[in-house]
This record gives structure tokens, sequence and C-alpha cells, in this order.
């Protein structure tokens, strides 16, 4: 990963190599994953859950501590929810009788959203194929998976502690229905499709514009980008590189949209303009159905 050089717009006010773009809801001050705390509407600094602490009953029991521990903001809970949930799909999906039941039930193929071929209306298959991967193994080893695993878990744990998990969550998704929206368009109608890499292009395209609005040196994750882009389409390969363009275009814009509205102030504009994103692949999606 490529370093961020410090900017004091972005640092966390108790450690200024930190960058984040998470505000403390009392105070406004900007806060890294570290020093975040839950609270009932976003996360506190430190220094107000100090004060918060001094006048709170002491009622908490063990398992409830043990549990506030397992989430608490600097951990990427999301990140792992989504790796658990990906690795409990692809166990089913192996399982006999029921594994093939499993793809057909989430897998997406443009068919499923065009009228004409014969197939139900099923556009959460948009959003479900993303948590499907593919059965087959390289020297015993779940491949797709594991390699999609692992990049999720390189940005997932930067970018989740540097949005928060409401952002994270939301470029995560919209980049996954993109990255669906982009095989609607480019690919064959009965093509069928599995797999996390549409959103994973998301959030790397979402973390190279974030990394360059704070005046970091982005060649490297530039490069990485390119050449994950480029394999997508040499002959053989068999990957949906419609997927990918889709997922990592509709990251990198919201990822511009993080960027350009950090402020307090313009938190309702920020949450208007990827709400406005995700009625657009809305919009996008009944456009081909009605045109198709």
């Amino acid at each position: 990963m490529t370093q961020v050089p410090p900017s004091s717009s972005y640092a966390c006010y108790r450690h200024p190599d930190r960058q984040s773009f998470v505000r403390c809801q009392r105070c406004g001050r900007t806060i890294c994953g570290e020093c975040q705390t839950p609270a009932p509407v976003g996360v506190i600094c430190p220094d107000d859950m100090a004060q918060q602490r001094a006048t709170a009953p002491r009622t908490r029991s063990p398992l409830v501590a043990r549990v506030r521990a397992m989430t608490r903001a600097d951990q990427p809970t999301v990140t792992y929810a989504i790796i658990a949930l990906c690795v409990v799909v692809w166990i089913l999906e192996i399982l006999p009788y029921i594994g093939d039941v499993v793809f057909s039930e989430l897998a997406y193929a443009p068919v499923f959203t065009l009228p004409g071929y014969g197939y139900p209306f099923e556009p959460w298959r948009m959003l479900t194929s993303v948590f499907a991967h593919s059965t087959a193994l390289f020297f015993v080893i779940p491949f797709h998976l594991a390699l999609n695993m692992y990049t999720l878990w390189v940005f997932g744990m930067v970018l989740e502690r540097m949005l928060g998990r409401g952002r994270y969550v939301a470029l995560f998704l919209l980049s996954g229905f993109a990255g669906s929206v982009g095989v609607l368009l480019l690919s064959a109608p009965g093509t069928p499709v599995i797999g996390a890499s549409g959103a994973i292009f998301g959030l790397m395209g979402a973390y190279l514009v974030i990394l360059r609005h704070l005046g970091g040196q982005a060649s490297q994750l530039l490069v990485l980008v390119g050449l994950n882009l480029v394999i997508g389409f040499l002959p053989g390969m068999n990957v949906a590189w419609q997927a990918h363009v889709g997922g990592l275009v509709a990251g990198a814009v919201i990822g511009l949209v993080f960027a350009r509205t950090r402020q307090r102030s313009q938190r309702r504009t920020q949450n208007l303009l990827v709400g406005l994103i995700g009625v657009g692949l809305v919009a996008i999606t009944a456009g081909a159905y009605v045109l198709a």
C-alpha cells in the first residue's frame, strides 16, 4: 500500500500521522480508527468518551464487554463479516445436493433483468452474486475465493477505518451493484457471473482517488489496478472484466464524493450524492430493461 503524507485537515487530533475521514459527533475533531468509540449516533473521541464514562453507571457485563471489544470502531468488523459471509456461501456451494441450488439462486446473468428470454425478473441477483465464488480448486486452494478475500482484507482494513462503517458499506455494495450493471451492459445476456471482484475494484478505485486527493503518491496502486484490469481482458482467463470496469468506475466516483464532501457541514450533500449514484445505477438497469 502507498503511504499517505500527513495533512492537518485530515489528521487525527491525537495521532497527527494518521489520516481519517471520520469526525467525533460531539466535538467535531478528526479521529482515526483507534480513537473512535461507537455512539448511538456515529462515533466519539476518547476525550468525550472519558467524560461520558465519568458519569455513567458501571453495569456492563463481561459478555457485553467482549462484544464491544470485538466491534470497536478501530476493528474492521464489516470487512470480517463480508469475508465470513463469502466463506459460508462457498461452503454451501460445495455441499452435495444443495451446492448447485445455491449457485443457481445467487448467480447473476443479464437474462434476469432483461425481458424476452423466458427468465423471471430477479434484479436482487445483481447483489447476491457478489457473495458467491467459483468452487474450482487450484492445487486444492479455492483460488477465486482466496484471491478476492485477501484483496478485500488488504483494502477493506484501510478503507473501513478511514471512512467509517456506514460509508464503507455503501461503497462496497454500490460498487458490487455497478459491477453487475457493467455485466448487464457489456456481456452476453446468458453469461452467468459470480464473485466480489467488482466490489473490490470499487474499493481500489475509491482508495486511489482518496489517496490522490490527500496528496499521496499513488503510482504503485495505479500500476496494481491497471495490471488487474488488463488480466481480465486476456484470452482464456474466464474473468468478468465487465464487472471490474463497472465497479472501478463507480468506486472512483464514490471516492471522489467522499473526498470532496468530508466536512461535517457537507454530510447531507454527501449522503445525497451517494444516494443519487445508487438511483443512477437503478435507472440504468431499468433503462436497459425498457429498451431491450
